[in-house]
């Protein structure tokens, strides 16, 4: 079976039984451990959020970081 067919077997489902469903994958993708972030991840996110905290003005607001995404991927 592939994804589109998936898909639209599980738009079939009630609105409850969709959400379980959503629920459940959601789950099986955050308890694999490969997906959590590293100390040194975590490190990082820390030092970041505290250097924005000190100069708020060094943030980029989202809409140049999606152009510059759009440009260079398309």
């Amino acid at each position: 079976m592939n994804k589109a067919s998936l898909i639209a077997e599980a738009m079939r489902l009630p609105r409850e039984e969709r959400l379980q469903l959503v629920e459940d994958l959601w789950t099986s993708v955050i308890d694999d451990e490969q997906w959590l972030p590293t100390p040194d991840q975590l490190a990082e996110a820390r030092r970041r959020l505290e250097e924005h905290r000190r100069d708020p003005s060094t943030a980029i607001p989202v809409e140049r970081i999606l152009a510059r995404l759009h440009s260079r991927f398309g």
